[in-house]
């Protein structure tokens, strides 16, 4: 897949329209191209471009790095920040010098452990939920 900088929305969405004129109505290939042009809209929609824009250069960015939103010195100051309430989903963080991911379970925000690229994972260390 190649990378488009500067991309323009409406030439792209004008393109996957001829595209899918060449298949028939209620094709699994022009289902398909109709969605990828909504999907291509959405950002527009809901006024995130940019947001679309940042993901779709750092998807192609060969020296993508995780992003650790916060470091702590201890389980405790994690837990802490957790029960906050500022915690989001599939956020990254450092406890201890150590990789965690915040997990939404039923009713309630946990860790995971999940080490990050410069951290050496012990032989026969668990991917478990670390509580």
């Amino acid at each position: 897949m190649p990378y488009i900088p500067d991309f323009d929305t409406d030439a792209i969405l004008s393109a996957l329209n001829v595209i899918s004129q060449k298949h028939p109505e209620g094709s699994p290939e022009r289902d398909v191209i109709e969605l990828a042009q909504i999907a291509l809209v959405y950002p527009r929609h809901i006024r995130k471009e940019d947001d679309f824009r940042r993901f779709y250069k750092e998807f192609f960015d060969p020296s993508f790095k995780l992003k650790v939103s916060h470091e702590f010195a201890t389980r405790e100051d994690a837990d802490k920040w957790l029960a906050s309430g500022t915690a989001k989903d599939a956020e990254r963080v450092r406890i201890a010098g150590k990789g965690f991911m915040v997990v939404q379970l039923p009713g309630r925000l946990t860790f995971m452990s999940a080490p990050l690229e410069d951290e050496e994972v012990e032989e026969g260390e668990s991917e478990e939920d670390s509580e």
